[in-house]
C-alpha cells in the first residue's frame, strides 16, 4: 500500500487518486511532507519488501527486519491511539501483537 500510495502523490489525479476517498486525512498529511513523502513512503514498500524476502528465504536479517518493522508499527498505531487520540488504530495493536509474538516464538527463531 506504502508503494501504492507513493505512486498516487508522484501523480496526483491519476487513477489511484479515487484511493484517497478512504481516508483523506491520510492524503492531506502525507501531502504536508512535501517531496519528502514519495520517497519515504517507497522506503516503507521497499522495506516492507525486503522482510518479505527475506521472511521466504529464512535469513536471519529477514526474521530482524520484520520484527522490527512490526515494532515500529506497534509503537506507530501507540502512539497514534494516545498522542492524537485515533483510537481506529488501536485495532492493529492485539494482530501486531500476535504477528510480532509469532515471528519471536522459539519455533520460529529457530527456523532462522
Amino acid at each position: 500500500m506504502s508503494g501504492i500510495s507513493a505512486a498516487s502523490l508522484a501523480r496526483p489525479g491519476s487513477a489511484l487518486e479515487p484511493m484517497w476517498r478512504l481516508k483523506p486525512e491520510a492524503r492531506e498529511a502525507l501531502g504536508s511532507l512535501g517531496p519528502w513523502a514519495v520517497p519515504l513512503l517507497l522506503t516503507v514498500a521497499a522495506t516492507c519488501a525486503g522482510a518479505a524476502v527475506g521472511l521466504r528465504w529464512e535469513r536471519r536479517w529477514g526474521h530482524r527486519l520484520a520484527v522490527g518493522v512490526l515494532a515500529a508499527n506497534l509503537v506507530g498505531d501507540l502512539l497514534n491511539a494516545v498522542v492524537r487520540g485515533d483510537r481506529r488504530t488501536l485495532v492493529g495493536l492485539p494482530i501486531g501483537g500476535a504477528m510480532l509474538a509469532y515471528l519471536l516464538s522459539r519455533r520460529i527463531r529457530d527456523r532462522f
